[in-house]
């Protein structure tokens, strides 16, 4: 497995898992509060921090235990980085037109930061999920 692939799967994991945790940290806190009068701004800002720190030290971990024959990127590796960010950068421009719309109807500030870390997240697992089967299956 090369270097990008690994980052891959800890850049899926990171984000999945701190995505997963938002969403209980936030269901967890409707129970008693309507959604959108609970304070949502340092849930999502942690859980975004926690995805990065997560992604960055998970890939630290792993060359600590396995570490890669080569960190250099290959003709393969950037075809396929290349081929991933394409598809996913098309999913976030296209992604982004839900939370337009809900700004123009003006719709509450939780709603639109929600709207936009979900395209964020749809956005970076598809394309982390892209390039990983690039991997598997060829490009």
């Amino acid at each position: 497995m090369s270097y990008e692939e690994r980052g891959q799967w800890v850049y899926l994991a990171a984000t999945t898992i701190a995505y997963a945790a938002y969403l209980v940290l936030m269901l967890g806190r409707a129970g008693t509060t309507p959604l959108t009068e609970i304070e949502y701004q340092p849930i999502l800002l942690w859980t975004i921090g926690a995805a990065v720190t997560g992604s960055i030290l998970g890939r630290i971990a792993i060359e600590i235990v396995r570490p890669s024959e080569s960190h250099r990127e290959d003709v393969r590796d950037r075809e396929i980085g290349r081929f991933g960010e394409y598809v996913s950068g098309m999913i976030l421009g296209i992604g982004m037109v839900g939370p337009f719309i809900l700004t123009l109807v003006e719709a509450d500030h939780f709603w639109i930061a929600n709207a936009i870390y979900l395209v964020f997240v749809v956005q970076a697992v598809v394309g982390a999920v892209i390039k990983l089967v690039a991997y598997r299956r060829g490009f």
